[in-house]
């Protein structure tokens, strides 16, 4: 239904306001409150403002810094417009890495996703077709250019099959579809914007009360902090952020990092991430090794896959390492192990059973 002369002039009024707080300069720009920050991101994304207003808001927001009040308020813009489904299960870990993707050492959280599920936790990936400033490769590149798999259409379809295969990926684009029609405007902004920090804080998939995990990360220092304040908003149960690899959630590999934990309403608590205290010395050892080789190394698509498929057939070629310490490591963050070497053996052996792989093939061959 079209709006009335007088609804669009609020509109217009409203977004004109938030503009000339946010877009006077470094010196003059001032901080929207919460509730403002919400109805001027809802505006952009029910597209009640015109294109160029949505633009220069979403430059000038992230330009200004936004503040832990304004994150909170687009969050909770994003969070009421997400589609979110209930499911059958216990637990449930979703992993939400940058959804720019990865474009330089191999980076292979598609393939730990069942490998997590095969030692005892239902893990799914939520993503999209990769987007700006990277365009790197995402899960649902895999999927769609890889396997083939199609992006749309199909989106119940996956539910259920996390569901029954206990692990899965969802697309943004079809979890929350309001957020995916600004993907031409934030291909022409090319920069990050604040829609990258709180995309993956959103919850497409809800289990049982008390079983919600997630694991995602941030890129720039400070980020962190309004991460952990909006996952305390959130119906997750627990949620894990930290710098791991190219800003992934393959934690403490690259570089020492802190992971923060957020328990519901409870004190956050921060783990630290360090090969050498993690494992024992010959696999921390091999972990390094394989991350190192990988970064020497050319690849496209299908050379990637090669080596994930390789690692879930029988656990052998560079990839394998890796997939079990981002497995290891998720499980025992989330209180499934009682060591980071459990979660890491227990990754190994289910690797080496080819199962993995066999299980990845029948979920893709379903999707069909």
């Amino acid at each position: 239904m079209k709006k009335n002369i007088y609804e669009s002039g609020l509109i217009d009024s409203r977004m004109k306001s938030y503009l000339q707080k946010i877009a006077t300069g470094p010196k003059m720009s001032k901080d929207l409150t919460e509730i403002e920050a919400e109805d001027a991101l809802s505006l952009i994304l029910k597209e009640e403002v015109s294109k160029v207003r949505s633009a220069i808001f979403l430059i000038a927001a992230r330009m200004k810094l936004e503040t832990l009040d304004e994150n909170i308020g687009y969050w909770r813009a994003l969070d009421k417009t997400t589609i979110r489904r209930q499911i059958e299960l216990d637990q449930l870990l979703q992993i939400a890495d940058p959804f720019d993707g990865f474009n330089r050492v191999p980076y292979f959280g598609f393939y730990t996703i069942p490998v997590i599920a095969a030692i005892g936790l239902a893990t799914y990936g939520h993503s999209a077709p990769s987007l700006p400033p990277k365009f790197g490769i995402t899960f649902e590149d895999i999927l769609n250019q890889h396997y083939g798999v199609a992006p749309q259409g199909n989106h119940r379809q996956r539910v259920e099959l996390i569901k029954n295969f206990k692990f899965g990926y969802i697309n943004m684009q079809e979890a929350h579809p309001l957020l995916e029609k600004l993907r031409p405007l934030r291909i022409e902004i090319v920069k990050r914007t604040m829609l990258s920090t709180m995309e993956k804080i959103l919850m497409p998939l809800q289990a049982k009360a008390g079983g919600n995990y997630l694991a995602t990360s941030y890129f720039h220092r400070g980020y962190e902090n309004s991460m952990i304040e909006v996952a305390k908003q959130s119906k997750f149960d627990l949620t894990m952020v930290g710098n791991g690899a190219e800003g992934t959630t393959l934690y403490g590999v690259h570089k020492p990092a802190k992971i923060f934990i957020e328990p519901g309403n409870e004190k956050t608590n921060e783990v630290a991430c360090q090969l050498n205290t993690m494992f024992s010395e010959k696999i921390s050892a091999e972990i390094e090794a394989a991350y190192q080789a990988l970064k020497l190394e050319e690849y496209d698509l299908p050379k990637f896959a090669g080596w994930g498929e390789s690692a879930l057939r029988n656990g052998t070629g560079p990839a394998a390492p890796l997939i079990a310490c981002q497995a290891g490591t998720l499980f025992h963050l989330c209180g499934f192990g009682l060591s980071f070497q459990e979660g890491y053996d227990a990754a190994r052996k289910a690797l080496h059973e080819g199962l993995c792989y066999e299980k990845l093939m029948e979920y893709i061959d379903h999707l069909f």
